[in-house]
C-alpha cells in the first residue's frame, strides 16, 4: 500500500512539472519504473498506460483554459502516432538485456537535454524559423521522431517536441505547451496499441499503473493552470537532473566501469552535488530576476524559459495563426 501511494504521489508530481513545462511525466515515470528492475518494454508499455488517462485529462484541461491550438495538434498527431506505434514494435522484439541498456542510454541523453536546455535558458528564437515550423513540412517529421522516442524510451514527447516548438514557433509558450501535450494523448493511444501486438497483457502490473495514472489524472486541470507560469528553469534543472542520476548507474554498469575500478557510485555522487550546484545557481538566477523588476515582466534575458511576455500573453489573431499557416 504504501508502495502505491509513493507511486500516486510521483505520477502527481511528474505531471503537475509536465503540465508546467511541457515535458518530464514520461521520461521521470520511465526512469522510476527501471530503477525497480522491470523490463524496458514493461516499462514503457506501464507508462504509456498510464498516460491514456493522463493525457486525455491534460488535453481537456488545457483547452478548458484556451491553451490550444487545434491546426498544430492536427500536424502532430498523425505522424505522431505512426512513430508512437513503430518504437513501441521495435522495444516489444529486443531480448531484455538488449532493451535495458539501450532504453538507459535513451533516458540518459533526454535527461542531459533537459537539463542543459534549462541551464543556458536560451531566450526562444521567434522568427527565426517561424515561417517553416507550423507547416505540414515541418511538424510531421518532428512528431513522427517525437513519437518513435517517445515509445522507446518510455517517454520523450515532450524533450523532442516541445523545446524544438518552444524555440522556434511564434504561438506564445503555454499554447506550445498545451497543443504538444493534447497531442500526445493520440501517440498515447498509437504506441500502447504496438504494445499490445507486441507484448500482449502479460505482466502488467495494472496497480501500479493505475496508481500512476490517478495521480497524473488529479494533478492535470492544476497543471494546465501553471503552464508557462512557474519557474521553469528550476523545474527543468530538477527533473533533468533526476533522469539523469536515475540512468547514470545502469548506464555505466553497462560500460563495465567497475571492472576498469571506477566507482559507480562515487561517479553518481559526484554528478549529484553538480547537480545541486546547478539547482541551487537556477533559483538565485530566478529570485534575483524577481527582485529586480517586482512589478513588470522580466525582459528576455532573464525571464524564466517558457514563459510568456506581456505582449506574448495577449497576442493578436494575426500572430497566432502566423505560427501555424501552413
Amino acid at each position: 500500500m504504501t508502495t502505491l501511494l509513493l507511486v500516486l504521489l510521483a505520477g502527481f508530481a511528474a505531471q503537475l512539472v509536465d503540465g508546467s513545462l511541457g515535458m518530464g511525466y514520461g521520461v521521470t515515470s520511465a526512469s522510476l519504473l527501471l530503477s525497480t528492475g522491470i523490463a524496458p518494454a514493461l516499462a514503457s508499455a506501464s507508462v504509456n498506460a498510464a498516460q491514456l488517462g493522463t493525457t486525455l485529462s491534460s488535453g481537456i484541461s488545457h483547452w478548458k483554459v484556451g491553451n490550444v491550438d487545434w491546426r498544430i495538434v492536427r500536424r502532430l498527431s498523425g505522424p505522431g502516432a505512426g512513430g508512437g506505434f513503430a518504437g513501441a514494435t521495435v522495444l516489444s522484439s529486443l531480448d531484455t538485456s538488449v532493451a535495458r541498456p539501450v532504453m538507459a542510454w535513451l533516458l540518459l541523453v533526454l535527461g542531459v537535454v533537459v537539463t542543459v536546455r534549462f541551464v543556458l535558458r536560451p531566450s526562444p528564437r521567434r522568427g527565426r524559423m517561424s515561417r517553416w515550423s507550423g507547416r505540414r513540412r515541418f511538424l510531421g517529421p518532428l512528431g513522427a521522431g517525437g513519437g518513435f522516442v517517445n515509445a522507446t524510451g518510455g517517454g520523450g514527447w515532450g524533450p523532442v517536441v516541445t523545446s524544438t516548438l518552444l524555440a522556434t514557433a511564434t504561438v506564445e509558450p503555454r499554447r506550445v505547451i498545451g497543443s504538444v501535450a493534447t497531442s500526445e494523448f493520440v501517440v498515447t493511444v498509437a504506441a500502447s496499441a504496438g504494445f499490445l501486438v507486441g507484448l500482449g497483457l502479460r505482466d502488467l502490473d495494472w496497480w501500479t499503473i493505475g496508481a500512476l495514472m490517478l495521480g497524473g489524472v488529479v494533478a492535470a486541470p492544476f497543471a494546465a493552470l501553471l503552464a508557462g507560469r512557474l519557474p521553469q528553469a528550476v523545474l527543468g534543472v530538477a527533473v533533468g537532473g533526476l533522469i539523469v542520476l536515475l540512468n547514470l548507474g545502469p548506464v555505466l554498469t553497462g560500460l563495465g566501469a567497475q571492472e576498469v575500478g571506477v566507482s559507480v557510485p562515487v561517479v553518481v555522487g559526484g554528478v549529484a552535488a553538480v547537480w545541486l550546484g546547478l539547482l541551487v545557481r537556477a533559483g538565485v538566477v530566478v529570485v534575483r530576476a524577481r527582485r529586480s523588476r517586482p512589478d513588470e515582466v522580466p525582459d528576455e534575458d532573464l525571464r524564466p524559459e517558457g514563459s510568456a511576455s506581456r505582449a506574448e500573453r495577449e497576442p493578436d489573431d494575426e500572430r497566432v495563426a502566423a505560427g501555424v499557416n501552413a
